[in-house]
């Protein structure tokens, strides 16, 4: 199964690479596919959520179909990685998983201005048994993992507000297992010579991840986070607890 960019914009471009999709054959002693195991990031600068901190990403539940949940880091197979814990109170009809990453409160002033592009993992997994798979049978699966993003950027408008840019949508593909692989994104600002990006003056530059299209019950989760500058160099980070 393959991944498919469905949109992009004139501002930014939002690229999707699927690591890894659809899950391990199945064995004589197992009675369930398996899913990929999680993907480790090298990079120094990586945002790994191995130090168990996360004040820096907040629940977006502005509207009534935000979804509500709780945040925490989570170990699977030796990964840790920040789960959303969806609480299921939204029906699942046009719900949206959004969650906010603040880079104000993870890079220095002067590197905010530097970022280019942001890349990050994503997974999904499911916790009941509504998925409707291809042979009509109801299945324990996240179902197509269908997801975008957004930023407040430097550039404002005439009510001196920041310009709001969406990045493109992204299809995930299918997964027939109960956690789905690594489904790896990259955000880019593509008018950064225009000011359309952030700037060292900024406290609110930030984005958003959110998923939407959910067909089943399932929670979120994001995991080696990297900003890079023009030249494709991460920019160190401070994930630490912020008075």
């Amino acid at each position: 199964m393959t991944g498919k960019i469905t949109a992009v914009l004139p501002a930014v471009c939002f690229i999707l690479c699927l690591v890894s999709c659809g899950c391990g054959k199945k064995t004589e002693k197992e009675k369930k596919p398996v899913p990929p195991p999680p993907v480790e990031c090298e990079d120094p600068n990586a945002i790994t959520f191995d130090d168990g901190f996360f004040s820096f990403v907040s629940v977006i539940n502005d509207d009534k179909q935000a979804a509500k949940g709780a945040l925490s880091v989570t170990e699977i197979e030796g990964n840790k990685m920040l789960k959303f814990t969806d609480d299921f109170t939204v029906p699942a009809e046009s719900k949206v998983q959004k969650l906010s990453i603040n880079a104000a409160r993870l890079l220095a002033p002067e590197d905010l201005a530097k970022v280019r592009s942001i890349e990050f993992d994503l997974y999904a997994d499911a916790v009941s048994e509504n998925y409707t798979n291809q042979d009509g049978n109801k299945v324990k699966a996240p179902g197509t993992i269908c997801a975008g993003g957004g930023t407040v950027t430097a550039k404002e408008n005439e009510e001196d507000e920041g310009t709001w840019y969406d990045f493109a949508e992204f299809e995930g593909g299918e997964y027939n297992c109960e956690r789905s692989g690594a489904v790896h994104a990259c955000f880019k600002f593509l008018l950064a010579d225009s000011g359309i990006c952030w700037d060292e003056n900024m406290k609110d530059a930030n984005f958003l991840v959110m998923r939407w299209g959910s067909e089943n019950d399932s929670n979120l989760y994001i995991d080696n986070i990297v900003f890079y500058d023009e030249n494709g160099q991460s920019i160190p980070v401070d994930t630490s607890e912020k008075e």
